[in-house]
């Protein structure tokens, strides 16, 4: 049980990453769920102040994800829909196969949002699009980085416990 509980929880921290840069997967909510599986585990002492530390910063960074991206928007003038343009340019993005396609996508997003909410000044409309972006970057990295710590933190617990996570 062991073996799977691990194997589910190595799988999860991975998603976690990837949910960092895709839009539809929690990131680091994805990867704590990963950290609990493998503390769950008998073979890994359960460590309740790692646990309640990463999961605060999990649900901290979750928040921070919905507003990072606004924040960065009015910052530079922008709108609810710039906002959302860039979360669709993203998706969109994503499928396109053009290198860097979802950052690409977010910008192209963002400024047609603004596009719609104003159709008459280009100017404003590039600069809130910007805001968009880089809050949409500034949220992404946030993410990234935490998913990456705690990647690397079940790998590190992994590691001091392989002989009893491995029954062979």
């Amino acid at each position: 049980m062991d073996l799977f509980l691990t194997i589910l929880g190595l799988l999860l921290v991975i998603l976690g990453i990837l949910g960092s840069i895709l839009p539809v997967l929690p990131g680091p909510i994805t990867g704590w769920f990963g950290l609990l599986l493998l503390f769950l585990t008998s073979a890994v002492p359960m460590n309740y102040y790692v646990l309640g530390i990463t999961f605060f910063i999990a649900l901290l960074i979750l928040v921070l994800d919905y507003l990072i991206p606004g924040i960065g928007a009015k910052k530079f003038g922008g709108s609810k829909k710039g906002s959302t343009g860039a979360t669709l340019g993203l998706i969109i993005g994503l499928i396109l196969p053009i290198p860097l396609g979802f950052v690409v996508g977010a910008f192209v997003g963002a400024l047609i949002g603004e596009l719609i909410h104003d159709p008459r000044d280009l100017k404003r409309a590039l600069r809130s699009a910007f805001g968009s972006f880089v809050g949409f970057l500034a949220s992404t990295t946030m993410k990234l980085f935490v998913s990456l710590i705690f990647f690397v933190f079940f790998v590190y617990e992994l590691v001091e416990n392989w002989t009893e996570i491995m029954p062979f």
